[in-house]
């Protein structure tokens, strides 16, 4: 029974309630509307770098911190390298049975970078070459501000889902070639990848100070060379097994291919690029014909693909950047020629490479 004095009416109670119903509603579709937006990679003015509850990231900042990223890692290198004490290490062997190396260089660009990454945007996934040690946790703050060259190049945010976000670190690519002190082929990598596929690339050289970025179908810092040569190109390979390559080469190609041996993937994917950079050489091709580390080659796949390049492995399948750390079909990386022709050419170079 209702109180003294008040008296419920049928008619009032049912009125009451559907307005009750109404704005729970209009709440609830608002908020499926907001999430439902974010599966797309344009939207309007991003937010922070990341939402409170890890909801989205824009590609923006993302491309501004993983600049700023490989440039703190790359000043670790260098300052290792300039002081001539690297403690060096073997980590293992490599499926070729060369010693895998790792230097203090690696170690503190690593940490360096992986903590930057990780506080500007805690919410998502990253794979690092080098193992991060609780113990050595560093809080790297980012000031939010994005370089006026990638302002003038994306002028708009892009918003992504946090979870479908991968970020592939490379502390220091061509980490024999550092012990060597063969600095023109040393690199510092990030790679952005959204749902597996590369969006974002940053590959930085420490000792030149060049830096190269890109994001797929926003914009970019470099841009292919005016003219590649498809009959008889020059191919840029491993220097761990340029012979291999160079076979093949031959016989495909004919006598007049040019085949360069060079360290570090970061390295051969410039040199299919317009580099203001002397140390650089050039190349037409890149061709790699065993098992890889995605860390090493997702940031030249994402700018090749940003420039309208291709790389794939030597079958002519896409290269996805979730689940496992490495790839055994070899990869293949070309810009303007038809790179689907060139698989065809080069059926039986997967073979020859050592698993």
């Amino acid at each position: 029974m209702a109180p003294m004095g008040i008296r419920l009416f049928p008619l009032g109670v049912a009125v009451f309630c559907l307005l009750g119903l109404g704005v729970l509603y209009h709440l609830y579709s608002g908020f499926l509307a907001g999430r439902f937006s974010l599966f797309g990679l344009g939207g309007d003015e991003a937010g922070p770098a990341a939402s409170a509850d890890g909801g989205t990231v824009d590609l923006r900042e993302m491309l501004a911190v993983s600049v700023l990223a490989a440039v703190r890692g790359g000043d670790e290198v260098r300052r290792v390298r300039e002081s001539n004490v690297l403690h060096e290490k073997s980590k293992g062997k490599t499926r070729e049975g060369a010693d895998d190396k790792m230097t203090s260089g690696d170690v503190l660009s690593n940490r360096k970078m992986f903590y930057l990454l990780k506080t500007a945007f805690p919410s998502v996934q990253i794979n690092t070459e080098e193992h991060v040690d609780a113990t050595d946790k560093e809080v790297i703050s980012w000031d939010h501000k994005i370089p006026e060259d990638i302002l003038k190049e994306i002028t708009t945010s892009k918003e992504v889902p946090a979870e479908s976000v991968t970020v592939w670190i490379d502390p220091l690519d061509a980490t024999q070639e550092y012990t060597e002190d063969l600095r023109q082929y040393v690199t510092t990598m990030v790679c952005v990848a959204v749902n597996g596929k590369p969006v974002l690339g940053v590959i930085h050289k420490p000792f030149s100070e060049y830096t190269a970025w890109a994001m797929v179908g926003g914009g970019s810092n470099v841009k292919p060379r005016s003219s590649y040569n498809e009959k008889t190109p020059r191919i840029i390979v491993s220097r761990s097994h340029s012979g291999m390559v160079k076979q093949v080469a031959l016989q495909t190609f004919g006598n007049q291919t040019t085949i360069i041996p060079a360290g570090g993937a970061g390295y051969k994917v410039l040199a299919l690029l317009d580099v203001l950079d002397k140390s650089q050489e050039k190349a037409d091709l890149y061709i790699h014909v065993t098992y890889i580390k995605k860390w090493d080659i997702c940031a030249g796949n994402a700018i090749l693909k940003a420039l309208g390049g291709h790389m794939t492995t030597l079958s002519g399948e896409e290269i996805t950047y979730t689940g496992s750390d490495g790839i055994e079909g070899g990869l293949l990386a070309s810009i303007r020629m038809n790179h689907q022709a060139l698989v065809r050419k080069l059926p039986d170079l997967e073979k020859t490479g050592p698993k």
